[in-house]
């Protein structure tokens, strides 16, 4: 038996690809190169969504903007036991309130909610009004202008479309695979993409980018940052935002996420120092890895750049992973629907190792 099932194959898929030996991944045929920085979320969600749903438009901005005027009525439902819990908790409890089901207009709410409610979690908890949707913008757009009270720049704009298209699908994954689990039982698709963002929360999963943002800080400089690691490698502490379960070479993510943050660095007066610090520290990281394990290749992940790009539009580090789910959200949908359209009830088996009865002489 494969310890966490690694190398089984658990489903056919027409969603993505992911080539951890090439460092390759490809999204409903394209390579991710070919989408990230040159379509908008709407558009890879249009994409994924492909052949999944009757009627689905050419367009689904409108539609997706709508869906985000209609479950920002939920929002009313924020309250002090709800404000004392995490961004994603917060989320997830207010996600739950939607009604389920597989239609399409399930889906596009679903898709809207992730963005909705955590603007609206985030800035309850600053002690600020939330701030109702605009059926004009789009759905990066709207997501920077919930979050502020105040319109994005484009550039803004564009890299956090960036940072939604690069997260939105990655073969089977522990979330997606939690909501295909889940979309195989016919339980509808608010309970798939619940299973999605409980599984993602998890720091093993999509938990983590926020403690980069601690270590940056706690290194502070360029010339700190080989002794700061060494020091935390010596006390033990795991490196946050470098090696990945399926890629032995570089994360591609990582690859356009930092070419994102490069672009948005280039309109700002404090991120060249940042970005600057940032590529000290992972220097620095691979090469002491490398001199540590050389017989492992642990690579920058998608979780390292990540962080920097979401601080730049300000997201606090505590709703990192709130900001990972409204990307992913479409990636969910599409598999459940695709798990519905041609798979069995997931049921693996398992091997018993414990103690047998006891047979009467």
């Amino acid at each position: 038996m494969s310890d966490g099932l690694e190398g089984v194959v658990a489903a056919d898929t027409v969603l993505s690809e992911v080539d951890g030996l090439a460092g390759r991944l490809i999204i409903r045929g394209h390579d991710l190169d070919e989408l990230a920085g040159r379509i908008s979320f709407e558009e890879v969600t249009r994409l994924l969504w492909d052949g999944f749903f009757d009627n689905l438009p050419g367009d689904l901005a409108p539609a997706l903007a709508a869906a985000r005027v209609e479950v920002f009525a939920e929002v009313s439902a924020l309250d002090t036991g709800l404000l004392d819990r995490t961004p994603i908790e917060g989320m997830r409890a207010l996600t739950a309130r939607l009604a389920d089901g597989d239609e399409l207009n399930v889906a596009l709410r679903l898709t809207a909610a992730p963005a909705v409610f955590t603007a609206a979690m985030v800035r309850a908890q600053a002690g600020e009004a939330p701030v109702k949707p605009d059926l004009t913008l789009s759905h990066a757009a709207d997501t920077l202008r919930m979050l502020r009270g105040a319109p994005a720049s484009a550039a803004e704009v564009a890299a956090l479309d960036t940072y939604l298209v690069t997260v939105s699908d990655h073969g089977l994954n522990a979330s997606t695979f939690a909501a295909r689990v889940i979309a195989s039982t016919h339980a509808g698709l608010a309970s798939a993409v619940l299973g999605g963002i409980s599984a993602l929360k998890g720091p093993l999963h999509g938990g983590a980018p926020g403690p980069i943002i601690d270590m940056l800080d706690g290194i502070g400089t360029p010339g700190n940052a080989r002794t700061w690691i060494e020091a935390a490698l010596a006390r033990g502490d795991r490196l946050m935002g470098f090696g990945h379960r399926v890629y032995r070479v570089r994360d591609p993510r990582a690859d356009a996420l930092k070419a994102a943050v490069r672009k948005l660095a280039e309109g700002s007066n404090t991120m060249p120092g940042r970005l600057a610090l940032a590529e000290a520290v992972e220097s620095s990281v691979l090469a002491i890895l490398k001199e540590r394990k050389p017989d492992r290749s642990l690579q920058t992940n998608v979780e390292f750049y990540t962080a920097l790009l979401l601080e730049a539009l300000a997201f606090p580090p505590s709703a990192f992973t709130c900001v990972f789910a409204t990307g992913r959200v479409s990636g969910w949908i599409a598999h459940a629907r695709e798990q519905l359209a041609g798979g069995r009830l997931i049921r693996p088996a398992s091997r018993y190792i414990g103690p047998m009865p006891k047979v009467a002489a």
